[in-house]
């Protein structure tokens, strides 16, 4: 028999080795996915194989094909490392295997549940009575959120979305900057509500309240105004105040994405960011990204309880709940899933291993550092930055299209740093996102030097 103890403390020097690793690996791995399905491939194995062997063998041959996302060096997306005190409760998740979809798969985790609501909302200065879910990232966090909207002005109009379905439905408008995130998109489509109308967005890819103004005209009801905080390029911050005296006006849903920029209203240096982000309805975020937790971790906050728990609950004769909703929380009742990990676990951890003064902390250093970059990458010969740096993001790029390409390949293949491509205004450009609590004045200058290096021809193979 397997000695579990063993196992566990094995595996936990191979992690370890790995968490040890980050500060000196390539960020980005050089090996081609036909290496890795040899290593990792192969017949299903016909008899049982020892544990040990099995984690071994899967570190060993997976090892090649692993990104340093945790590593301070990475600025690819907006993708943060994970705290250790927040790894480790990661871990203990695991370890407990707690069905966190009812209080009574698993006590604790509904209670840290509500426990994190708390906090957070506080943290974030949002409506204390606001309910929380947690998800897989902020791509179900729309789906959630745009859900209780959708139950909520339709049921505004006399119609149960529930049990009547879309079908002959009244009409649902939903309304969108130009330069909203893709996922929103998408959550629109997986709830039957089609593609946004999209009203324009200024150079920074801020929603325009004049064209959204335009765009309510004057109807009322049934509407959802989409706006964001921090595009996923710029870092820009839509209007909220202006847009929220529309939405109050036209009586319209306003749903917040705010994946990464929610996390200013936690600053005093940065809250003028989010003024008016109290007046909105629902709010996404990622706590993968600025709250520096393991992957998946998705946050979705509803200042309408009753809508959000209606959009979502479910019952089943086999099912133990609280009909109530009010002693214990029913994690099933506010998220997609029956079946769901313990996320607030390491949520929790990262908030209290932090305090409110590292969460700050946190979330200005990330801002000067981008601050930093932008000031020293311009120095570097035909380099330009493209965007008004007020958060954690950074558009650049070089003299041409073709020029961008080049140096951001070389940059890449060197593997010391890494940031990925996007496009802007119709060129291409490099955008640089810092959200890693690792990331310092070191990894800033490097990450500089090895542009300047690629782009005068000096960057060595590695």
């Amino acid at each position: 028999m397997t000695d579990a103890r063993e196992l566990l403390r094995r595996t936990a020097e191979i992690a370890a080795a790995y968490v040890d690793s980050l500060d000196d690996r390539p960020v980005f791995p050089q090996v081609e996915p036909e290496e890795l399905r040899e290593a990792l491939g192969g017949p299903m194995p016909e008899e049982p194989l020892p544990d040990e062997q099995v984690v071994e063998e899967l570190a060993h041959a997976a090892e090649p094909g692993l990104v340093a996302m945790g590593s301070g060096r990475y600025f690819g997306f907006v993708i943060g490392g994970a705290l250790p005190a927040a790894l480790a409760a990661d871990w203990l998740a695991s370890a407990w295997d707690q069905n966190a979809g009812l209080y009574v798969g698993g006590p604790s985790a509904s209670v840290v549940e509500q426990v994190v609501r708390e906090w957070i909302v506080e943290l974030l200065g949002l409506p204390h009575d606001s309910s929380i879910g947690f998800v897989t990232g902020t791509q179900m966090a729309h789906v959630t959120g745009l859900a209780a909207a959708r139950w909520h002005v339709l049921d505004a109009a006399g119609w149960d979305v529930n049990t009547r379905g879309l079908t002959e439905a009244p009409r649902v408008r939903v309304i969108a900057g130009e330069k909203r995130h893709a996922t929103l998109d998408r959550a629109l489509r997986l709830l039957g509500l089609g593609a946004p109308e999209l009203v324009a967005a200024d150079a920074q890819g801020r929603l325009v309240p004049e064209s959204l103004r335009d765009a309510l005209g004057s109807e009322r009801g049934r509407t959802i105004v989409c706006a964001q905080a921090g595009e996923v390029n710029t870092g820009a911050f839509d209007p909220l105040p202006e847009i929220a005296d529309l939405c109050e006006a036209a009586g319209a849903w306003l749903h917040v994405d705010g994946a990464f920029g929610i996390w200013a209203a936690v600053s005093p240096r940065l809250r003028h960011l989010v003024a008016g982000l109290e007046r909105a309805d629902s709010w996404t975020t990622d706590a993968h990204k600025w709250l520096n937790v393991p992957y998946d971790s998705g946050i979705v906050l509803c200042r309408h309880p009753e809508s959000h728990r209606a959009a979502m609950t479910t019952s089943a004769s086999y099912l133990i709940q609280d009909e109530g909703a009010q002693r214990v929380r029913d994690q099933v009742d506010w998220v997609p899933e029956f079946s769901r990990r313990a996320r607030g676990f390491a949520v929790y951890a990262a908030l209290r291993s932090l305090g409110r003064r590292g969460l700050v902390e946190l979330v200005e250093r990330c801002c000067d550092a981008a601050t930093r970059f932008a000031e020293q990458i311009i120095e570097v010969d035909g380099a330009e930055v493209l965007n008004e740096v007020v958060l954690n993001q950074v558009l650049f790029r070089f003299e041409s299209n073709e020029r961008t390409e080049e140096v951001l390949a070389q940059v890449q293949a060197r593997g010391r740093v890494w940031m990925g491509p996007t496009t802007w205004a119709g060129r291409k450009a490099i955008r640089v996102s810092v959200s890693n609590w690792q990331t310092g004045d070191e990894e800033i200058e490097l990450a500089v030097e090895e542009f300047r290096a690629a782009q005068a021809g000096q960057v060595p193979a590695r």
